[in-house]
């Protein structure tokens, strides 16, 4: 069974003007539809095939880059859809803010530390909010479309937020303005998804 690119919980437009609709519709439609159809080429015929997308990256041969760049790249974007909405925004409320101030003092100095993950991550790649067992939550970042999951990546842990720092997610509105897009991603966070994948993961 072949995977297939998953469907935005929003219209191309819902999330303006933090992410204009014309980056959406490149970045969902030819972007991650891209990733999607390479994956599915690089696992066919392999015993990778029927397997889960996280069991997949949590066993990889990280020699294969066919299937690291667009396994990571297929789930990193899945992941990145899911935690926006356009009723995003505010910050998070229950355990995960919880586990938040026990890491890092409060939602502001959490802010900061993604922000500055994200913004100094040279060239392609993602920041990330992770959860450990116990519920202990980190803050790092991956080049390309390396993600947590991946065995050996120093960024460990399960992501439970993603923030694509690659310049096809931004160019359009933003141009070399990262800092502005890292900063516009909070007001359309949806910290209820992530709260529920922080439950499931801790």
């Amino acid at each position: 069974m072949s995977f297939e690119l998953p469907n935005l919980p929003y219209a191309h437009n819902a999330l303006e003007p933090h992410i204009d609709a014309r980056t959406m519709e490149i970045h969902h439609g030819k972007h991650h539809q891209g990733y999607t159809n390479n994956l599915n080429g690089a696992i066919a015929g392999t015993d990778l095939e029927g397997k889960t997308i996280e069991n997949i990256l949590l066993n990889l041969d990280m020699n294969n880059m066919a299937v690291r760049n667009n396994g990571g790249g297929y789930y990193n974007h899945s992941l990145f859809w899911a935690v926006m909405s356009p009723n995003g925004g505010g910050a998070p409320t229950g355990e995960l803010a919880d586990a938040i101030k026990k890491a890092y003092g409060n939602f502001d100095a959490f802010k900061e530390a993604f922000s500055n993950a994200a913004k100094t991550q040279f060239g392609s790649g993602w920041a990330w909010l992770c959860v450990h067992k116990g519920g202990d939550v980190t803050v790092c970042s991956t080049p390309n479309q390396d993600n947590p999951l991946m065995p050996g990546v120093k960024c460990n842990g399960t992501p439970i937020l993603g923030l694509d720092v690659w310049e096809h997610a931004y160019y359009l509105n933003y141009q070399n303005r990262r800092p502005d897009y890292v900063n516009a991603f909070f007001n359309v966070i949806n910290w209820t998804e992530v709260s529920a994948r922080y439950q499931k993961s801790k």
